[in-house]
């Protein structure tokens, strides 16, 4: 009875979102997210996109991971990654007003070809893993779902993927921020119904939740939280789905959004962390990345209702994340021309590469993460000089700071490999991830205060 209840709510809200899809497709929609007479999104489209595509089933699925290894410790570490509305927020604003149309025009504009290529390396890569982890998860639950049907995560993941991408392509932007806003509602009410059941449970209390050590103890969680607080600057400019949004509509509008999103979304994180937090305190076995652990602790319905909320988030982040593909593509890497039938052709690569590599790739969710947020850590002491110090950054040294990430990266990645690991600390994988952070932070921030000046204004 769960499996045919999650399969057909879920059935139904993505025939909602086709349903929601707009009917016409123009070019200015389709990449820049204009309405059919041109106008720009309104405050709460952006904040419900932005919350939607940022609270998405991987996200939910670590916070909840890391609440039952580590406790409140992990969970607030997940959290602090969403800070990144408030650094994201702030590094818009001050490249907006120094006349930047997007992240790559501020690139351009002080390193040339040379500066936009690095970064969009690093963001198409972020993209890659945001088709592949939230495939994942849809993936994981329908096995966890059905067992007994083989294949079942096969075609989940194949069915899912094709259905996002059919009403992605016929709209582009314009298509996911307006089913972001359907999506991000009924997640709301499907996930609020979960929580208060949660809260209402006997046994729940909120001290021992908020005290938590975890199933594992909360010293790496409080790593992992001061490795957040690291990434937390660069972060959100890795993710072309947020920087899309922050030049969308004006400054004013956008500012409000940035700042609407971050607590909504800080509170949905923290809210799931719970369920995995829970887990822990009731002392129950880990089972299929906690699915098989909440089939059998949760009533059924709750577990129903947490489970589409899963979906949905998925749903909502793959549209988004094939709009981000198709705009990069065209208008920034200008490998197809601008046209309806170029942005799709982009969706279609992005979405079969990345359906691949959820069929084939690493199975640990939050490695997507810290890899991609390791990467990202080049943009650290670039825009510290560039937006606060208002010095002008040598390419060589740019070109330093970006390669040090990229190999602090790739030796997280590689951690276990007998050449990296022994040059890395002998602990935890997250006490690795802050000892490689911090590497990449001086190296780059080395580099970047030998190559800079001062630019008068």
């Amino acid at each position: 009875m769960q499996a045919i209840a999650i399969t057909t709510i879920f059935a139904v809200i993505i025939l909602l979102s086709l349903y929601y899809a707009p009917r016409k497709a123009t070019v200015g929609g389709f990449f820049g997210g204009q309405s059919d007479r041109g106008e720009a999104p309104t405050l709460w489209t952006l904040v419900l996109s932005q919350v939607t595509t940022w609270i998405f089933a991987r996200s939910l699925m670590n916070a909840a991971i890391l609440g039952f290894y580590y406790g409140i410790a992990g969970t607030l570490a997940y959290a602090a990654y969403y800070g990144s509305f408030l650094t994201g927020g702030y590094i818009v604003g001050r490249m907006r007003a120094q006349g930047a149309t997007s992240v790559q025009s501020w690139l351009a504009e002080r390193f040339g070809a040379t500066g936009t290529t690095a970064y969009n390396l690093v963001i198409a890569l972020r993209l890659l893993s945001e088709v592949f982890a939230n495939l994942l998860v849809v993936g994981l639950i329908f096995a966890a779902a059905l067992p007994d049907v083989a294949g079942a995560e096969t075609t989940a993941i194949l069915v899912v993927g094709v259905l996002a991408l059919a009403y992605s392509a016929w709209g582009g932007l314009s298509a996911a921020l307006r089913t972001d806003v359907i999506q991000m509602s009924l997640f709301l009410v499907v996930f609020g119904a979960a929580f208060v059941a949660l809260i209402l449970r006997p046994g729940f209390e909120i001290s021992a939740v908020m005290t938590a050590p975890g199933a594992a103890g909360a010293h790496n969680g409080w790593v992992l939280l001061v490795v957040a607080a690291l990434q937390v600057f660069s972060y959100p400019v890795h993710d072309p789905v947020m920087m899309d949004r922050g030049f969308l509509a004006d400054p004013a509008t956008t500012r409000k959004s940035f700042l609407h999103a971050f607590w909504i979304s800080a509170l949905c994180i923290i809210a799931f962390g719970f369920f995995g937090i829970q887990a822990s305190l009731e002392g129950a076995e880990y089972e299929g990345q906690l699915l098989g652990t909440w089939a059998t602790m949760l009533p059924g319905w709750v577990f129903v209702m947490l489970i589409v909320s899963l979906l949905v988030s998925a749903l909502s982040t793959l549209d988004s994340a094939l709009s981000s593909a198709a705009r990069l593509v065209v208008e920034e890497l200008r490998l197809a021309p601008r046209s309806l039938m170029g942005g799709r052709i982009a969706m279609v690569v992005f979405a079969a590469a990345g359906g691949a590599l959820t069929l084939w790739g690493n199975k640990t969710l939050f490695d997507a993460v810290a890899v991609s947020g390791t990467a990202s850590m080049f943009l650290t002491p670039v825009l510290v000089a560039g937006l606060l110090g208002k010095r002008q950054v040598a390419t060589w040294a740019y070109l330093v700071s970006f390669g040090a990430a990229i190999v602090g990266a790739a030796a997280y990645m590689f951690r276990d490999a007998p050449g990296i690991s022994g040059l890395l600390y002998d602990g935890h994988k997250y006490e690795q991830l802050l000892q490689i952070c911090v590497i990449v932070l001086v190296v780059g921030f080395a580099a970047v205060a030998r190559g800079s000046r001062r630019v008068e204004a």
